[in-house]
């Protein structure tokens, strides 16, 4: 098992490992709680909270601040404004509410915990869903390659091992290109050793292969009958290929040859590229484990993920599930196309998610969202009656934006606003007139519906005032936002 990798989920992902989703079950003597919320969000926590009490027959109490948005409430500011009844076990603030906890629970005398950020989540909270798992364990070595290398300065080729590295990669992979000697090889390896990465060496060429391990190279890809006479000179492990990967019996050769020799390799049978035998090369990984079965293998993913239209996540994920089960111990990789070019921490990610369900004996669901990127984990709805009724209740002008039954929706200044088209919505807005609409307003509210647009055309959850859910790539909302920038004064 190797753990070396353990920082290199970001810290976004480590906030939605740790949520704030606290069951209630955690305090089975909780059979009085008090919710606080703002004036916006009251009728719908009631009616969340309603159901749930007659289900999970606790008495409630909610407390509303006089404040519209709830995210921006804080323990300072409502310490003094929070009257619990008499008996009350649990206090339930906002999952936005900041500060510490702890001020509230001294001064009355019971539990104080943040509910979910958004209170559509209250079932879950109170279903006491356990936390997630740590996945802080892994046993498939990732080599990331970096392509074409002999066209790349030094410079170059020390940024892509540094930025391949801090992905997650283990071992930095130096792409050679065949047809001819590149002389710059020794010092390529050098200088992607002197940034503390191992390095293996991606050549047929001998005398290339030669120079590379002389300099720190620990692994060649690959060998087979063209060069694998000069193997025992390297002093270092090899990967045994088939000369074709159709042909079965040069690969048991090569194998025999190495092994006579006390050669250390690992197998890759040669994954192929759908159209070109990809079922058939998987049944030679199936195969060659049968045949050798205590012998260490590898899979070079990227003749699937780079050749196939398709986003590489899924591919990345499927194919690490398969090398679990098989024991297939470490995946070579490139992010050249597009598509593939997170590649390296979608197979980081990846790895933790396949040990855990391999090992738990759990499908890989509702384990992590990291990969599920396109889509949401889970989807939410919004009730259109409750947001007229909202809608009627705001008299100010501050615009609330939400997606629901397909379209996008909008309060503000007593007025509730629906329409797919967040341009058409724009104009049944500026028809009232507001007088708020300065152009930064305007920007603000072209750049939420342009998430909310988003969100709708993917069927993805949307939220104001926060980013949208692109699981390991998901980027927070600066500091320069206008909520943020709000709570700040």
């Amino acid at each position: 098992m190797n753990s070396e990798h353990r920082d290199d989920l970001t810290t976004e992902q480590t906030a939605r490992r740790e949520t704030s989703l606290t069951p209630v079950e955690s305090f089975p003597a909780a059979r009085k709680i008090l919710f606080i919320t703002g004036r916006l969000a009251e009728p719908a926590l009631r009616a969340e909270v309603d159901g749930l009490a007659k289900k999970l027959g606790f008495a409630y109490e909610v407390q509303v601040m006089p404040i519209t948005v709830a995210a921006l409430l804080s323990v300072p500011w409502i310490r003094a404004r929070i009257v619990a009844p008499p008996e009350t076990d649990l206090v339930v603030l906002p999952g936005y509410c900041q500060g510490d906890l702890s001020e509230l629970e001294q001064v009355h005398q019971c539990a104080v915990r943040r509910g979910p950020k958004d209170l559509r989540d209250l079932p879950t909270w109170f279903g006491a869903t356990a936390q997630p798992p740590a996945l802080d364990c892994w046993d498939i070595e990732i080599l990331a390659e970096i392509n074409h290398a002999p066209q790349l300065s030094l410079e170059q080729i020390v940024a892509a091992a540094t930025r391949l590295h801090a992905a997650g990669a283990d071992v930095i992979d130096i792409g050679c290109e065949p047809g001819y000697l590149w002389n710059g090889v020794t010092d390529a390896v050098r200088a992607v050793r002197d940034i503390g990465c191992r390095v293996s060496i991606d050549s047929l060429n001998v005398d290339e292969i030669s120079a590379a391990t002389r300099a720190g190279a620990e692994l060649v890809l690959s060998v087979n009958h063209s060069n694998r006479a000069a193997a025992a000179d390297w002093g270092v492990e090899v990967v045994a290929i088939p000369d074709q990967p159709h042909d079965w019996g040069s690969l048991e050769t090569t194998i025999e040859f190495l092994q006579m020799r006390s050669i250390r390799f690992r197998i890759d049978p040669i994954l192929e590229p759908i159209g070109f035998g990809f079922a058939e090369s998987l049944r030679r990984y199936c195969e060659a484990r049968r045949q050798w079965p205590d012998l260490p293998m590898m899979m070079g993913v990227g003749n699937l993920t780079e050749l196939t239209d398709v986003d590489s996540a899924g591919i990345n994920l499927l194919l690490l599930g398969f090398c679990q089960e098989l024991s297939i111990r470490s995946v070579l990789t490139t992010e050249v196309i597009p598509w593939a070019q997170t590649s390296v921490r979608e197979l980081a990610v990846g790895r933790r998610l396949t040990y855990h369900s391999i090992h738990n004996r759990v499908p890989p669901k509702r384990i992590s969202g990291d990969l599920v990127m396109l889509r949401d984990t889970r989807t939410k709805r919004h009730d259109v009656a409750i947001l007229q009724r909202l809608a009627s209740e705001i008299r100010d002008w501050n615009f609330r934006i939400f997606v629901v039954d397909n379209q996008i929706a909008c309060l503000g200044g007593g007025h509730f606003w629906l329409a797919a088209d967040p341009f058409e919505l724009f104009d049944q807005i500026m028809e009232q007139k507001p007088a708020n609409m300065d152009a930064s307003h305007a920007f603000y509210l072209g750049y939420e519906m342009s998430k909310a647009m988003t969100a709708l055309q993917l069927g993805k959850n949307y939220e104001q005032d926060t980013a949208l859910d692109w699981g390991f790539l998901t980027v927070p909302e600066t500091d320069r936002h206008r909520l943020k920038k709000s709570r700040k004064k």
